[in-house]
């Protein structure tokens, strides 16, 4: 099983957290995994992304020009990635960012209230949590256990007790997804 997924969105945002979390889950799961962060200026308001490459077995390349999976939390996103879907893949989108949602039809498209549920819940800082719970629940290509695992390994210690909210963020982010 191989994986290979693209987040993007705006800096402040979470993706390239959503990445490492996801990324540090599947080595405590014993995986090959690449990530590989795409940012400069953009780390502040423009728009940031990350690959994240989860596989069984050795990973050739972390440089892709197409993904299983894109997660596109900003139109820019959209506009930049969706032709970048392997037909047959999936692009994850938030109902919030998006104007004109995506048109490809080889392709499914997921859509998640992420940020208007962080919104209305007052979890604004969980929001990447929601979209990585929605991911999850289309492919679990990791448990559970491992990303709350990796979300102790990545957030700083003064931030522990924050942990049970993002859990909750991320289960939610499953009941939330949509075709």
């Amino acid at each position: 099983m191989t994986h290979e997924i693209l987040i993007s969105g705006f800096g402040g945002q979470g993706v390239l957290s959503m990445g490492k979390i996801l990324a540090y889950a599947a080595l405590m799961e014993g995986k090959e995994v690449t990530w590989m962060p795409a940012y400069g200026p953009e780390q502040r308001g423009g728009t940031a992304n990350v690959t994240v490459i989860v596989s069984d077995e050795k990973i050739s390349s972390p440089i892709l020009s197409t993904y299983d999976t894109c997660i596109v939390l900003n139109q820019p996103s959209l506009d930049k990635f969706e032709s970048k879907v392997k037909p047959g893949g999936d692009i994850i989108y938030d109902s919030f960012g998006i104007l004109e949602p995506p048109t490809r039809t080889d392709i499914t498209a997921y859509h998640i209230a992420a940020m208007e549920t962080a919104a209305e819940l007052k979890m604004m800082k969980c929001f990447n949590m929601f979209v990585l719970g929605g991911l999850l629940k289309i492919h679990p290509v990791v448990k559970m256990e491992s990303v709350m695992l990796a979300l102790k390994k990545t957030l700083p210690e003064r931030h522990h007790n924050l942990l049970p909210v993002n859990e909750q963020a991320i289960l939610k982010g499953q009941e939330l997804i949509k075709q």
